[in-house]
């Protein structure tokens, strides 16, 4: 018989190595960047303990004072020709980097009950996230900027924040919306990045595209995986969820070679245009 869970405060987790789950709360509450992938480096080194039941008290994710957070309509958008448009563009793209960290971290310790293997999975994509990260802040320097030069938006954790009770809906609508999302968009940004002779970040954002398919795939394992424990049919259970959490309407194009690497089925590729035609009507 499994003892008994017991409640652990974010106050216990700075104690260092103690546990992966306990110390991605601690590493998520983090405001310096650096100290956050620092922490984050440390994760699979960890014991891990499914059953483990955290409280958070204090704010979470924790972020540096800057980027200042703005609507999605007042953040910088320039031209890739100029470097100036190149910084803006790497530094929106080192910000969702920089949630996608967070979102892993908070699904490591916000959801007990799951098997190690869930735990080690979003602890890979933590690491990759953050190695992203560290590219493009390398990138942004390179181009005289850095990462809370420009403004941003928070709309990826915005859905972190309408999920934290509901583990099926955080994997249908952040890696299999959101993230996916960015299987869609990333070849453009990098042909155009190529085409303006940014050759280095155009590198860059083809790492981030290999990785990003294996970090939708886990996410499209587990939430298959939950579904399965729910006794739920997938396409069903993503389309109520998408209007009850009322996630962003899909729209094409599609990476569809992407996405299938990315474990989308035929059934749920041929869902995805249906649902991007009725919300295009």
């Amino acid at each position: 018989m499994q003892p008994p869970a017991v409640n652990h405060s974010i106050a216990s987790a700075d104690q260092s190595d103690i546990e992966m789950r306990a110390r991605a709360l601690f590493a998520l509450a983090l405001c310096d960047p650096a100290e956050k992938c620092g922490a984050v480096a440390t994760l699979a080194q960890l014991p891990i303990d499914p059953g483990a039941l955290y409280e958070n008290d204090v704010s979470v994710p924790g972020r540096p004072a800057l980027p200042l957070l703005v609507h999605p309509s007042q953040v910088a958008r320039r031209s890739m020709a100029t470097p100036e448009g190149r910084a803006a563009l790497l530094h929106a793209l080192a910000h969702i980097e920089f949630n996608a960290i967070n979102l892993a971290l908070d699904i490591i310790w916000r959801f007990p009950g799951m098997p190690q293997s869930f735990y080690i999975d979003w602890c890979q994509v933590a690491v990759e996230e953050a190695k992203h990260f560290g590219l493009l802040c390398e990138r942004l320097a390179e181009l005289g900027c850095r990462y809370g030069d420009f403004t941003a938006h928070d709309g990826l954790w915005e859905m972190a924040e309408k999920t934290r009770g509901d583990l099926m809906a955080r994997l249908a609508l952040v890696p299999r919306t959101l993230e996916a999302r960015g299987l869609d968009v990333s070849p453009s940004i990098r042909d155009k990045l190529a085409q303006a002779g940014d050759h280095d970040s155009a590198a860059v954002l083809e790492i981030i595209l290999r990785d990003e398919v294996g970090h939708v795939a886990i996410g499209n394992h587990w939430f298959k995986w939950v579904c399965e424990r729910e006794g739920a049919e997938p396409v069903e259970a993503y389309e109520r969820l998408a209007r009850t959490y009322q996630a962003p309407r899909l729209r094409g194009p599609f990476n569809l070679e992407a996405r299938r690497k990315a474990g989308f089925d035929d059934v749920e590729i041929e869902a995805l245009l249906r649902m991007a035609k009725q919300g295009a009507a």
